[in-house]
């Protein structure tokens, strides 16, 4: 997906939370700020936003000498989602539709996202995403590719959301390689991140290699994109994964909830809609 104009004043309202989070410093913020601010004008439209937040949040962690300045936050996110994972499981267990109500609790953790919103109810997300219409909804699809796969590649977006993932991937019953971050960027998952919400139990863990909030393929690790391309089912969580795979000619299916206006725009969607989508292969 290009980058818009809209995009430029979140970057530095992104880099201004970030950097508030990183340190207390002002002098060290005012200079995120006016550094970010003189990037903005050499970013090329055709870029995806991941690709600009990539070297956004490089140049936040240089200032401010703090390598994840979301660190803490991550830790409280999955610790509260974990609470949740019983009663979200025992829903799951009861439903009619198991595969499609794991899909949807998996959306409805697509909330935690701190470089779209600070402001959200977890257990209110969840609620609305059991009886939300999807505005796009591939899940017939969905649920043929998973019944036939052999093995599923699972790209994971944000901490806390990996518990919510975890009950997805414990629904489908198949051998799932889950994907987080190389780097802490926002509160994108690294490998700590998943492990503390219990991915490692029922999944293989895999670095993408990428600083990006969002799986750019050309900054990813050579291991990883062998693994992509050999997949013969992708499941892409969240809008960073969707910004920079969404052309991909792969066997995608890409879940979400739309927190961006630049983003409903590009689908032609609205803010709030839930998301299914298979790619055009």
């Amino acid at each position: 997906m290009k980058t818009y104009l809209e995009c430029l004043p979140c970057f530095l309202n992104q880099a201004l939370r970030a950097g508030r989070i990183a340190t207390n410093d002002e002098k060290k913020i005012k200079r995120i700020m006016d550094e970010v601010g003189m990037m903005l004008k050499d970013i090329p439209l055709e870029s995806s936003p991941p690709a600009s937040g990539k070297e956004i949040y490089k140049k936040v962690r240089e200032i401010s000498g703090v390598f994840d300045p979301y660190k803490e936050i991550k830790e409280k996110s999955t610790e509260k989602c974990l609470a949740l994972y019983p009663s979200l499981k025992n829903l799951v267990e009861k439903s009619h539709d198991k595969l499609l109500t794991a899909i949807r609790i998996a959306i409805a953790g697509n909330i935690i996202d701190f470089g779209a919103n600070m402001d959200f109810d977890i257990e209110e997300e969840i609620d609305a995403a059991l009886t939300r219409d999807f505005a796009v909804c591939d899940y017939t699809e969905f649920r043929d590719f998973s019944g036939e796969a052999d093995k599923i590649l699972y790209i994971g977006d944000n901490a806390g959301e990996c518990v919510f993932d975890r009950i997805l991937i414990e629904t489908m019953k198949k051998p799932v390689t889950y994907v987080v971050r190389g780097v802490p960027v926002i509160n994108d998952a690294i490998y700590g991140d998943a492990v503390q919400a219990g991915i490692h139990e029922v999944a293989g863990i895999l670095s993408s290699g990428t600083d990006a909030p969002g799986t750019i393929l050309d900054t990813c690790s050579p291991e990883f994109k062998k693994v992509f391309e050999g997949a013969g089912f992708i499941i892409s969580k969240g809008q960073g994964n969707y910004e920079a795979l969404f052309n991909e000619k792969r066997p995608i299916f890409f879940l979400l909830k739309i927190k961006c206006p630049v983003i409903a725009h590009d689908m032609g969607l609205t803010e709030g809609d839930m998301v299914l989508k298979g790619t055009e292969r």
